[in-house]
């Protein structure tokens, strides 16, 4: 168990349940936030039992990309920081396409950015609320598509339809994302903790 810091993780009855917890920064991702993402993952990795991930944010926002602020904030050494940022998602999002247990993304708000889009692109299942919208973004900032989104996005949307989103970087409500593929379902906002839950129990009390 994690129970304080940037990434929360209790296992329970084979039940995983993976939260960012900087609900200030919009769960916006800094290097101390990713490094402590990976470690969970590993710990995940450590149980043998495991049945099933649930990845959520916690707030309001799922997670609204890389922390600005933080970035910000190292002056001269942002290139360094950004690469070391960049590093520890790689493994994190690596660490959760190879896990065996299926991983379920529960979004609220926005998934934005490497961070909160390619997280929810490396997921098995994803529950989404009305309200959310997502956003890949890093050609905006003159960066290339991280956290393998220009592979696990194809997957899902199909090579042309992924080229346009990162290249154009729309907004996509959750209805869109449903019907193009990124997203598995859409709930009520006040129904997506309920719906979630349900869904790793059953998947938990599957067989194994």
């Amino acid at each position: 168990m994690i129970d304080k810091g940037p990434v929360l993780l209790d296992i329970t009855d084979g039940i995983a349940r993976l939260r960012l917890n900087r609900p200030d920064a919009a769960n916006g991702m800094s290097a101390e936030l990713l490094s402590a993402l990976c470690d969970a993952i590993m710990v995940c990795h450590g149980h043998s039992d495991l049945r099933v991930v649930l990845l959520s944010g916690e707030g309001t926002n799922f997670c609204a990309g890389g922390d600005v602020r933080a970035f910000a904030s190292k002056g001269e050494k942002l290139p360094d920081y950004i690469r070391q940022a960049t590093a520890y998602l790689q493994n994190a999002v690596t660490g959760l396409l190879r896990l065996e247990a299926p991983v379920i993304a529960s979004v609220q708000g926005f998934a934005a950015g490497g961070g909160g889009f390619g997280l929810v692109c490396a997921s098995d299942i994803v529950i989404a609320a009305e309200s959310a919208k997502f956003l890949a973004g890093a050609t905006r900032v003159a960066m290339a598509p991280d956290a393998g989104v220009s592979v696990t996005l194809s997957r899902l949307v199909g090579l042309r339809r992924a080229m346009s989103i990162l290249l154009t970087n729309p907004v996509i409500p959750a209805a869109e994302a449903l019907q193009m593929g990124i997203v598995t379902k859409v709930v009520p906002d006040a129904e997506l903790a309920d719906a979630s839950l349900a869904l790793v129990r059953e998947l938990a009390a599957g067989a194994p």
